[in-house]
């Protein structure tokens, strides 16, 4: 039997062992282990067929020393309160590793998306979004999509939001994650995939690693996972093997990403009878391997070079972390390897580049989708990707740096850097004494 594991607990083992061999403050680590406030809420909806169902929803808000909360709102049936609190946290480090002035925040409603027709989740999105009140704002906390939320939900929450708050000033920064056509930045959705592999490709050439040919498997097709596996394609990487929560399937020679990312978008789910071969494979006189169905369980064992977690947390633990045969990992999901499992992992030499660097593509787009909200002046698609590219470039040699001149891994590396960002905006406001006495 599998034990479920914490993810607020795993996140307060990692901030005390980090911040104790930092010499992190104790008061500071104290109060980053908890939140500044928590959410929750019981939310009537009104079905289709004129019956209530209550939802139960939450958002935590784990920090703003450096500026309004930040954080998703997902949709999916296992999120709990110490879920959430234990995301909102993750925000608040990511959003420090890649220096916006964010702090951090995580909301959700448990429940199946896929069982409540259009309206209805309309219905909860606005309902939802009223039950917030005055929790949220544009320079309160701004709220973004995440599992199982898009673009049209967050239209929808803009929308309920400026309804609540008529003549209010920008009341359109308050959803990031917004479809272009109301208020939205170009460049937004693919922004977290597109942020994950110019991490990826930095430390490939930090280690004189050829990308061409590396063999990648996606654990996750939404839109971080879809976006990802595109873009390593583009760069010459053989996606070999991919999955979403009703399963996965792989190709030894490499899948034609863009044929399935298109069967997969009108079939609504990845399509594991349907084989899409590597375009060149057939040209080059070479037999496609037979596509193979398999569980996201066996994806994460592959013998592959790079591994992709960008589902949900706590996939790879202490049971399994032992059978994993990727080279390195990239966390594209937010707490997909819990402590014990990273501690296998270094133990054994795999390489792990951590969520809240390797995930901050999409947070730092939604910082330019607020910025652009509140000045009423948007950019180009290319004016944006040039500032993600700048922005994960930095963050990214920020980290690999530190990692490589301390002898310390990429997590720890990428929690330094958050952590003493996070305590000087603390101490320079105020929060806790400038000095304490012995």
């Amino acid at each position: 039997m599998t034990t479920k594991i914490s993810p607020l607990e795993s996140f307060r083992t990692t901030l005390k062992e980090v911040g104790g061999k930092m010499n992190l403050r104790k008061d500071v680590i104290e109060i980053l282990s908890y939140p500044q406030r928590v959410i929750d809420a019981y939310i009537p909806v009104e079905m289709d067929n004129g019956s209530m169902r209550i939802f139960h929803g939450y958002r935590a808000q784990h920090q703003n020393a450096r500026g309004p909360y930040k954080g998703g709102i997902r949709f999916h049936p296992d999120v709990d309160e110490q879920e959430v609190q234990a995301l909102a946290a993750l925000m608040t480090m990511k959003t420090a590793v890649v220096d916006i002035p964010f702090g951090g925040a995580k909301g959700g409603v448990a429940l199946n998306p896929m069982e409540l027709s259009d309206k209805e989740l309309q219905r909860l999105t606005r309902a939802f979004v009223q039950t917030l009140g005055e929790a949220i704002g544009p320079n309160i906390d701004v709220p973004a999509p995440d599992v199982n939320t898009n673009g049209q939900i967050m239209a929808w929450a803009a929308d309920e939001y400026s309804r609540l708050h008529q003549g209010a000033p920008h009341v359109e920064a308050t959803f990031t994650g917004k479809p272009v056509s109301v208020g939205g930045s170009l460049g937004r959705e693919e922004a977290t995939g597109y942020g994950g592999i110019l991490v990826l490709l930095n430390y490939l050439r930090r280690k004189n690693i050829a990308k061409d040919g590396l063999k990648v498997a996606v654990q996750g097709f939404g839109n971080v996972g879809s976006h990802f596996a595109r873009f390593a394609d583009k760069n010459g990487m053989h996606v070999v093997a991919v999955s979403d929560s009703r399963g996965g399937v792989f190709n030894a020679d490499g899948h034609d990403i863009e044929a399935l990312y298109g069967g997969q978008k009108k079939a609504g789910h990845l399509e594991q009878n349907v084989c899409y071969p590597r375009i060149g494979v057939a040209e080059a006189g070479q037999k496609a391997s037979e596509c193979l169905p398999l569980t996201n369980a066996e994806l994460l064992e592959l013998p592959v070079d790079i591994l992709v977690p960008a589902a949900l947390e706590n996939q790879i633990t202490a049971e399994n972390a032992e059978k994993i045969q990727a080279k390195i990992i990239i966390e594209m999901a937010n707490g997909p390897i819990t402590p014990e499992a990273d501690a296998i992992l270094a133990k054994r030499g795999i390489v792990v580049i951590p969520d809240i660097l390797a995930n901050a593509g999409g947070v730092t787009v939604s910082y330019y989708e607020w910025v652009q909200n509140l000045q009423n002046l948007y950019w180009t698609k290319e004016e944006v990707n040039s500032r993600l590219e700048q922005k994960m470039a930095k963050s990214a040699g920020d980290v690999f740096d530190i990692a490589e001149k301390e002898n310390v891994t990429n997590r720890e590396a990428a929690y330094r850097i958050a952590l003493a960002r996070v305590q000087e905006a603390m101490v320079l406001k105020g929060w806790v004494p400038a000095q304490v006495k012995a």
